[in-house]
């Protein structure tokens, strides 16, 4: 295992930020981190980095309690956290080669680490440059080139893409999902998409405590495991009707002239044909029917508001 958390809790004074919480992250895994602000994702990954103590529980790195191995957990995380610390005054290189001396990386590997980590980040055109001169996404790729300089076996990232534009974005989730093939990986966002397009499994976090923690592709099932049929109507007819049918759990409307029908499980086609049929009997004009899939977003405001 990985990354190991049990029944960490953390306050601060009278205030309860993590309660007892648990996870655990395997090799080659990426885990999403979500929550709204406040929820306890980055006082989560100060603790797992050693730079918070839990007020109690346990939180292992590779084997390793991180409060009674904290210099040698440093060597196994890389940690890029939510306000990305640099030297303005250094040169993108100097800094590279400054960060890959404090983990003790011999001078003749260092040259050729530094330069893999410019290419591999896509820094190579601003190189050259002092990072007080870089804009705040390249400063961004700069965090995260120091944060794998050493080559570490768990990657610890609070909101990476932050600050970057569409392109960088994508080509920074590449980097995460390059680097997740070979590293354990955790990653805070408040961006649904990127969990999508990076995570393997979500732990999301509310108010101190997980709400849930699942494969990203199940977490649509979390709400009420129902598929929700959409319906889209020539005009806003009379849908009473419709709360009648067998296998319909429940009926709300959607925009303009379309109603989103909750179906009960392995009822699907039989009562899509039952809703067509009686719709033609009642000559309400169906002009699309589809099945749609819980968003993340809903899962998301449903378990956090």
């Amino acid at each position: 295992m990985s990354v190991k958390v049990e029944q960490i809790t953390k306050t601060y004074g009278s205030q309860l930020a993590l309660d007892s919480i648990n996870f655990s992250v395997e090799k080659g895994e990426i885990l999403g981190l979500l929550g709204p602000n406040g929820a306890g994702k980055s006082t989560t990954m100060k603790i797992l980095t050693g730079y918070l103590l839990a007020s109690s529980g346990k939180a292992e790195i590779c084997g390793l309690d991180v409060v009674k191995y904290p210099l040698e957990i440093k060597t196994k995380i890389g940690y890029l956290p939510e306000h990305n610390p640099l030297y303005p005054d250094m040169f993108v290189r100097e800094f590279l080669d400054f960060t890959g001396s404090i983990h003790k990386i011999p001078s003749a590997k260092r040259k050729a680490r530094v330069e893999e980590l410019i290419e591999l980040t896509g820094l190579t055109a601003e190189r050259r440059k002092k990072i007080g001169q870089l804009s705040k996404g390249y400063r961004q790729r700069v965090g995260l080139a120091q944060a794998l300089i050493h080559d570490p076996e768990v990657l610890i990232l609070d909101e990476p893409t932050t600050g970057l534009d569409p392109n960088q974005i994508i080509e920074i989730r590449n980097l995460i999902l390059e680097t997740g093939k070979s590293k354990t990986v955790i990653l805070s966002t408040h961006i649904m998409q990127e969990v999508s397009a990076i995570c393997n499994r979500a732990v999301i976090i509310n108010r101190g405590k997980i709400v849930a923690d699942k494969p990203v592709a199940e977490l649509g099932a979390s709400l009420s495991g129902n598929p929700v049929l959409r319906i889209k109507f020539m005009q806003r007819y009379d849908s009473s009707w419709l709360k009648k049918l067998n296998g319909v759990d429940s009926v709300r409307f959607g925009k303009e002239n379309e109603i989103l029908v909750e179906i009960r499980k392995n009822s699907g086609e039989e009562t899509r044909a039952k809703i067509f049929t009686e719709a033609a009997s009642r000559q309400q004009i169906i002009t699309e029917m589809e099945m749609t899939e819980t968003s993340l977003e809903q899962v998301f405001q449903s378990l956090t508001k």
